[in-house]
């Protein structure tokens, strides 16, 4: 059976080193006090399918939510985030997750999960900015699908 936590702990893993920001599961990451950018990756919905019961090799759909977030520089009173950083860091999260090589056709970003191979990785929705660009936090959300089966 493939371990929902492993896949979303491998996932904030490459999502971090990928863009080289922080990223927090659920919640702020642990280092964003002095951070202007960063992510926060929720896991979503998951189905698991492909195994009679009795056979504990199920394949794994987890949709991931990645919020992409552009604060105030907490150094420069008076500052916000931008929508054009928010729009940034979605592109840049997008691009972790999705890019490929182009001779090779494999993932550039390798999903690191022992015993697990990543069959499917796409976009599943982009509801975009969340916040009014007048507000001090700028949000972009970006939903992504990931179909993993025992390797």
């Amino acid at each position: 059976m493939i371990e929902r936590r492993m896949v979303t702990n491998a996932l904030a893993a490459l999502l971090s080193a990928a863009t080289s920001l922080p990223v927090g599961r659920g919640v702020l990451p642990a280092s964003p006090a002095n951070a202007t950018a960063y992510y926060v990756l929720t896991s979503l919905d998951s189905t698991l399918s492909g195994a009679p019961y009795a056979d504990m090799n199920e394949d794994l759909s987890l949709v991931i939510q990645v919020t992409s977030v552009s604060a105030p520089d907490k150094t420069r009173p008076g500052s916000a985030g931008s929508l054009e950083q928010a729009e940034g860091l979605a592109d840049k999260a997008r691009t972790a997750f999705l890019a490929r090589n182009p001779t090779t056709g494999q993932w550039t970003n390798p999903l690191a999960v022992s015993g697990v191979r990543c069959m499917c990785r796409e976009l599943e929705t982009e509801p975009g900015a969340m916040n009014d660009p007048a507000d001090g936090i700028i949000s972009y959300v970006q939903r992504f699908r990931f179909d993993l089966t025992p390797a």
